[in-house]
């Protein structure tokens, strides 16, 4: 998708079509004017997020304003970004919505699904003559998200109208459309601001609902009897921590990136001296460095265009058990889950999701199961583009998924004894997917075909030798772990790897959380009273739902031996959690120490001092009355009551307010 160079190449450069207004930029910083553009785009956007949604909010303008402000900056994006390019952007969207509008539901998700991928096709050939496997930012990457789009909103609409419920599965029940969208509703759908540049896929349902403001969900209950008062309050949530978190670990992410391209670049598998001179464990641990350093760039991208998203108030899902808001409906990638896995299967459930899931919405859960696996990678390689290097990829990871499966049926049973032999197997088979994965995607950023096959012959092909092995010699004489009937039965209705991957947690959860919210009660406050102009409702008796819920998250989720967090992410992940939350806690108590030592310290002067100051100086005055009236003829005055009291009022106008406010804001 995205895969600007940190080496600005004259030759790719020439081909780029985007503005160069800021190249003096470029050549300050020393990266590419078009990564410049791309990050000016992105930074921009996050601070747009913000205004979008505190300035344009559900219930202070109407949802045509905010679809129009929506598209208007998308296509600003993608004329600063591509130039006369972002012509394809607007052509492949237009082209697609003459189908929807002219074909029957019946056919309009087949015609839309040839219409789209055959113009993304065609700029694919075109990137390859003219690029030649170039890394500049290019328009193939926003057209790949418009494709997913317009293909998962045509069978949306299929799904709406032509479908019957009891033949859709709780996801496209959900995702159905029974409404053609406008025009405008459609283009602002593709061509938001948000999610143009890098995505992530957000569906059309999810997509209206945040515009319309029907995104926002209730505070479950901790005490539904005490809090049962409370329960009618629809709380919309404040993205700004979850923000900071994204876009701190984006940049990390590309500091990362840009320390170690350097070190290990990619061109350097192709130098015969190389190829030739090295030896094969020096040529798997490059590749696995290589590999490693560039899957930070997607990170980079990803977690930065997650952040917009959140920053806008789009990905919110609802609270959990304890009340914390998620915001991981359109998240795009598990970082820790990814590299911490300990085997294929739950590193490719963390990669790269909204392709995942739009996978498994449009190909596995509508084609026959036999052919299932197959028409997965199929599309996903057809949709990346013509290299030769993506098909090696996708051939040589369907054989390592497949021999992991064997290999874990074979061996995981053996060590689950004792806590020492489980952490010995996670350690082993997390570090030996680091180096199944940098030996199998080695040639998806390589691109080449001679030169990726000439690179697996050097390796001697030993992990395809040792994948085949596994699947066809091994079983013969090594006996697997024996399962129920009952499970065998949720492995063969399951998802296999190819589509398990196109399940998240994030959306599963989203699903749930909707249905409970359309088989609660609804009522529609006053536009008076909450000058939503109808946009939200209240949700009502959540609690009482929960039964109902919980079998819909049944019906959506993958059962738990298929879509498990390996031990040793799980673990890590806990433990900067933990540290997380002790930050935050220490942050809490010293603000709070801090204002309640202002409040007693203004209350000490108002009981103490004051009272005290004016009583003596009351008795002092009542002595010398008679002395002070005859000499004077007036009252004395008490200035130093005045004195505190003027202290006291600074403390509680500017002080205590201030102390209090910031202490909110965190």
């Amino acid at each position: 998708m995205l895969e600007p160079n940190m080496i600005e190449s004259d030759d790719s450069m020439n081909n780029y079509g985007g503005s160069r207004a800021f190249t003096w930029l470029a050549d300050l910083s020393g990266l590419s004017v078009d990564l410049v553009n791309f990050l000016i785009c992105q930074i921009s956007a996050i601070f747009l997020a913000s205004l979008y949604r505190s300035v344009l909010h559900p219930s202070k303008v109407s949802s045509q304003i905010r679809h129009i402000v929506a598209l208007g900056i998308g296509l600003v994006f993608g004329y600063f970004c591509f130039g006369m390019q972002a012509i394809h952007i607007a052509g492949l969207p237009a082209a697609c919505y003459v189908a929807i509008r002219t074909q029957s539901p019946k056919f309009v998700q087949r015609t839309v699904m040839v219409v789209a991928m055959s113009y993304l096709l065609s700029i694919h050939v075109i990137r390859q003559i003219y690029d030649d496997g170039s890394c500049t930012l290019d328009v193939t990457g926003p057209l790949m998200i418009i494709t997913q789009k317009v293909t998962s909103l045509a069978f949306s609409i299929h799904d709406g109208f032509v479908r019957q419920t009891k033949d859709l599965t709780k996801a496209q029940q959900y995702h159905a459309v029974s409404k053609v969208p406008t025009a405008l509703e459609y283009f602002s759908y593709v061509l938001h601001f948000q999610g143009l540049m890098a995505g992530p896929l957000v569906f059309y349902k999810d997509y209206i609902d945040f515009i319309e403001g029907y995104n926002l969900l209730k505070r479950p209950a901790v005490n539904a009897s005490a809090d049962r008062a409370k329960s009618d309050v629809v709380l919309e949530p404040s993205p700004v921590k979850t923000v900071v978190k994204k876009v701190i670990g984006s940049f990390i992410c590309a500091f990362i990136f840009m320390k170690f391209v350097k070190m290990y670049p990619i061109k350097s598998m192709k130098d015969d001296d190389f190829v030739e001179n090295t030896s094969i464990l020096y040529k798997i641990w490059y590749a696995m460095m290589a590999t490693t350093t560039t899957r930070f760039k997607y990170y980079h991208a990803w977690l930065l265009a997650d952040a917009i998203a959140n920053n806008s108030g789009l990905g919110f899902t609802g609270y959990d058990k304890d009340g914390n808001a998620n915001w991981d409906l359109i998240s795009n990638i598990n970082v820790f889950g990814f590299e911490f896995a300990t085997n294929i299967r739950d590193a490719i459930n963390n990669w790269n999701c909204g392709t995942n899931r739009w996978l498994r919405t449009i190909v596995y859960e509508r084609v026959p199961k036999q052919y299932g696996t197959m028409l997965t990678f199929a599309l996903s390689a057809v949709w990346h583009g013509f290299y030769p290097g993506y098909y090696l990829t996708f051939a040589t990871g369907a054989l390592m998924v497949t021999s992991a499966r064997m290999a874990r049926r074979m061996f995981r049973f053996r060590f689950q004894q004792t806590r020492m032999t489980r952490m010995l197997y996670d350690v082993a088979t997390c570090l030996s997917t680091r180096v199944v994965m940098g030996y199998t995607t080695f040639p998806f950023v390589l691109l080449e075909f001679m030169g990726s096959i000439k690179l697996y012959l050097k390796f001697y092909l030993c992990l395809h030798i040792v994948a085949l092995t596994t699947i066809y010699v091994l079983p013969k004489f090594i006996r697997g772990e024996k399962r129920s009937s009952s499970h065998l039965q949720n492995s063969s209705n399951a998802p296999n790897k190819a589509a398990e991957k196109h399940s998240s947690c994030s959306e599963d959860r989203h699903i749930t959380s909707s249905l409970e919210k359309e088989n609660t009660v609804l009522e529609t406050t006053s536009n008076s009273q909450l000058g939503h102009k109808g946009l939200v409702h209240e949700t009502i008796k959540a609690a009482e739902k929960l039964p109902i819920v919980a079998s819909a998250r049944e019906a959506v989720t993958v059962p738990h031996d298929q879509c498990e967090m390996d031990q040793l992410s799980s673990k890590l992940m806990e433990k900067i959690e933990a540290e997380t939350k002790n930050i935050e806690e220490f942050i809490d108590k010293t603000v709070t120490e801090t204002v309640t030592g202002i409040v007693e310290f203004k209350n000490d002067l108002m009981r103490d001092c004051v009272p005290n100051t004016l009583r003596k100086r009351t008795s002092l005055a009542t002595t010398m009355s008679d002395v002070v009236a005859g000499a004077t003829g007036k009252p004395q005055t008490d200035e130093s009551a005045a004195f505190l009291k003027k202290e006291i009022e600074v403390i509680n106008a500017n002080v205590l307010p201030a102390v209090l406010s910031n202490g909110h804001a965190k």
